[in-house]
């Protein structure tokens, strides 16, 4: 199909002008053309709500997949026809998205957190250990810069987190040291670097022509880096990025199953977990949502129906017996 490179190249460019992360772009683009593929290589403009909600419920019913993978599908083609192919039409309000089911999060228990933390080392162990004590998730540390981290107040600064929001959180005191002692690693291999000629990094939107000198320096570097130099695949730039998130998802895994803990938790498991052990300790919810960074108070209220309290605080009838 002769446009089709033309159009994924109209999406990656609006996706960049919007500052959409790049692992959105990646999925718009691959969301896109499979609606093209599922419909026989015809352009979007030749098609409309009738091809959009067959390519949905053949996702949901051939395909089985989750109201959260469809609806991010109905996001993607919503993106192209909007902001795209700038179509204006009316069947786009009316396109009904899936609803997700209604689940509680997996939380796992303050013995049960020591316990895993305890099979965890390293830069790996930790970030998993700034994961349960700041409640960021995990691609927002995996991102934090070292001039984010304010060592003196005890906070931390989420840059451009979950709906391109900032917020401050907390940076746990029995962290101040390891985290000094890891960073200082960093800058040792930061400044050999700068001697050989490298040691930049990437910058976010317009702010690497704005400081033009500030993909070398120190607070611009990751917390986390990479241990090794990897192609930026927007400019093509060889340099160093930060740690993939994989290794602290494999690494979780892994502590995981060594602990003997047969819950279904990821590293966002620890975010939960943060959560649901302030509100045990008596902590404000209001705090708790501002500390997660959460826009409506009802989203942190989640919390509070998995409050480690033995069904509901409920006493059950056998043990009156």
């Amino acid at each position: 199909m002769d446009g089709k490179p033309r159009l994924l190249d109209q999406v990656r460019e609006q996706t960049r002008l919007k500052h959409y992360s790049i692992r959105t772009e990646h999925v718009y683009c691959e969301w896109v053309k499979r609606f093209i593929r599922f419909n026989s290589y015809r352009h979007p403009q030749e098609m409309g709500a009738v091809e959009v909600e067959a390519f949905l419920s053949d996702l949901a019913l051939r395909k089985n997949v989750s109201a959260s993978t469809q609806n991010q599908a109905l996001a993607a083609l919503l993106f192209l026809y909007k902001q795209v192919l700038k179509l204006d039409l009316p069947w786009l309000g009316d396109v009904v998205r899936a609803k997700k089911p209604s689940r509680l999060p997996v939380v796992l228990s303050v013995s049960e957190v020591q316990q895993i933390l305890g099979n965890l080392e390293g830069e790996v162990g930790l970030a998993a250990h700034l994961l349960y004590g700041s409640g960021m998730r995990l691609m927002e540390v995996m991102r934090l810069r070292v001039k984010d981290v304010d060592f003196p107040r005890g906070e931390i600064l989420v840059r451009d987190g979950k709906g391109m929001k900032d917020r401050v959180t907390v940076l746990p005191r029995r962290l101040v040291e390891p985290l000094k002692q890891h960073l200082a690693l960093v800058r040792a291999r930061h400044n050999a670097e700068l001697k050989m000629g490298r040691g930049d990094v990437y910058l976010p939107f317009a702010l690497e022509r704005k400081y033009p000198n500030g993909p070398w320096e120190w607070g611009w570097q990751y917390v986390f880096p990479a241990p090794g130099l990897s192609v930026d695949p927007r400019s093509g730039k060889s340099r160093r990025h930060h740690l993939d998130e994989k290794r602290v998802q494999r690494a979780f895994k892994f502590a995981l199953r060594r602990s003997g803990i047969v819950k279904l938790a990821t590293p966002h498991t620890l975010r939960h977990s943060f959560a649901t052990h302030l509100l045990e300790s008596g902590q404000d919810i209001r705090t708790v949502q501002e500390l997660l960074g959460h826009s409506d108070v009802k989203t942190t209220m989640i919390y509070t129906h998995v409050l480690n309290r033995g069904g509901l605080a409920v006493l059950s009838p056998l043990d009156r017996v």
